[in-house]
């Protein structure tokens, strides 16, 4: 016997067990009411409750539909990248200007009214048609000029690494919510059925927790796969050599079988669910995964492209290559996580030194994707958790700074060459058309075909969304991006 409740269909053996669990829903619609009568079902999604990641068709017209996010930990400083101030050049070496010591200019570790301005030791050029003006550090990127939208007035509200790299990954300090891969997973779904669709590789570590690419509250198997960027990229693929795959499929049947009859009694378990899905997709995995990981038939121009014939960017050119592989295998969200760009004592050496690991396989990616007509499908989004401070730290150092830095963009219908946003004089605040953390996700999503707005997750009686509950400012800058 069988009946549907709440657009799920749930098995039930009797009239006591369906009364039994049916009753669980009556007093959520009793709260419903009492939040105001919005449909607990009202968000844009609807989930597949067989298979959560069977993929979706967004509720607009999307111009992407992958997203690669190169994220540069430790806070890449803007006015050494993206971000030129040739007033704070002149002003090297003076205490920052009486105007500035009316704002808080208190920052992570040091007085910004007892420090000494630091112009950048970076040279600017003029790039493309657009004459975008980006430093060395980034000169290879900068031959994409014309591709990318640099952002140059982001801010948010923490100086300190660990609140930071939260609001960047999942729009709020606190830890438990969402990443913004997840959030792609729960509004896309997969195209993949042969591998995780949100894949997260680390060159050296990770600063924050595995949170950084969790799902919080939304279901365990939104969450990212972390990928090993050396060896094997996944452990405990390979199936011991005694099992047949005949035998291996039995077994899997069985546990199927088991952890089903589990979950009935434990329908909200989304850990339970997600184990259930990864069993199978692991058996999947196990001819999907190795083909993914085999450069070997990718021609020596390719491998030169991204660098992996040298050294210092054959890791991150690896971890690149495989982004743009995994993108065409239908791999909805890719984060690369790079570290480590926390110049507190000579930054400039710091940041060239971060540079010679990225730049040429960045540069390569974008090339890759370009010339096979995935750019356009395919959301490239280059960030710190914040920038660095105009003043000097220490030996030559700069401090954390959120009150205005930098991050670009590309792909996913972006019109390039363009600059949004600005910063003051000396780089310290946001000024003009200035970009909340909440701002960038959100145009992230609506160039993935969503309301921002809309995209929400019902936790705690609340529609909860990436972009923070009542900041109903958060809708992004898509247009200017896409506007020639």
């Amino acid at each position: 016997m069988s009946d549907t409740f709440c657009n799920q269909r749930v098995q039930v053996r009797s009239r006591r067990e369906f009364l039994h669990k049916s009753s669980y829903g009556f007093g959520s619609l009793a709260l419903n009411y009492l939040l105001g009568g919005e449909s607990s079902f009202a968000s844009t999604t609807q989930v597949d409750a067989v298979n959560p990641l069977a993929p979706k068709v967004p509720p607009y017209p999307a111009k992407a539909k992958n997203v690669i996010f190169l994220f540069m930990e430790g806070g890449p400083s803007h006015v050494d990248t993206f971000d030129p101030k040739p007033e704070l050049n002149r002003l090297e070496g003076q205490l920052l200007p009486p105007s500035f010591l009316k704002k808080n200019v208190q920052v992570a570790q040091i007085n910004a009214r007892e420090s000494k301005l630091m112009g950048s030791r970076r040279t600017f050029k003029r790039y493309g048609q657009s004459g975008m003006e980006i430093s060395d550090v980034w000169q290879n990127v900068g031959q994409f000029a014309d591709d990318i939208a640099v952002v140059r007035s982001c801010y948010h509200e923490s100086f300190i690494h660990g609140p930071a790299l939260s609001l960047l990954h999942s729009g709020s300090i606190r830890l438990g919510y969402p990443s913004l891969g997840a959030w792609v997973l729960y509004g896309l779904g997969s195209e993949s059925q042969n591998l995780p669709a949100y894949m997260v590789m680390v060159d050296t570590y990770i600063r924050g927790s595995k949170s950084l690419f969790g799902s919080g509250f939304l279901p365990a198997t939104y969450q990212g796969t972390l990928v090993n960027t050396q060896g094997s990229p996944f452990e405990n693929l390979v199936p011991p050599a005694e099992m047949d795959p005949q035998s291996q499929r039995v077994v899997l049947d069985q546990l199927k079988t088991w952890n089903s009859r589990h979950l009935e009694e434990r329908s909200d378990d989304t850990t339970l669910q997600a184990r259930i899905s990864n069993f199978e997709l692991a058996f999947r995995m196990q001819s999907a995964a190795p083909e993914l990981n085999d450069l070997s038939k990718e021609p020596e121009s390719i491998r030169k492209l991204y660098g992996l014939d040298q050294e210092p960017t054959a890791r991150y050119g690896r971890m690149c290559l495989l982004a743009r592989r995994m993108v065409e295998r239908g791999v909805r969200f890719v984060h690369l996580y790079n570290n480590d760009w926390d110049g507190h004592a000579l930054c400039d050496k710091n940041h060239v030194d971060n540079s010679r690991h990225t730049d040429i396989p960045i540069a390569g990616l974008l090339t890759d994707l370009k010339q096979r007509g995935l750019l356009e499908s395919t959301l490239i989004v280059c960030a710190g958790e914040f920038g660095r401070t105009p003043v000097m730290q220490g030996n030559l150092g700069r401090d954390h700074h959120p009150y205005g830095f930098s991050i670009w963009m590309a792909g996913g219908g972006i019109r390039g060459g363009k600059v949004i946003g600005s910063t003051d004089e000396i780089g310290w605040d946001a000024v003009e058309d200035r970009v909340h953390v909440h701002d960038v996700h959100a145009t992230i999503l609506s160039l993935l075909g969503f309301d921002p707005l809309k995209l929400t997750f019902l936790n705690s009686g609340r529609d909860m969304r990436l972009t923070g509950v009542g900041d109903e400012g958060s809708h992004g800058f898509a247009e200017r991006l896409l506007r020639a």
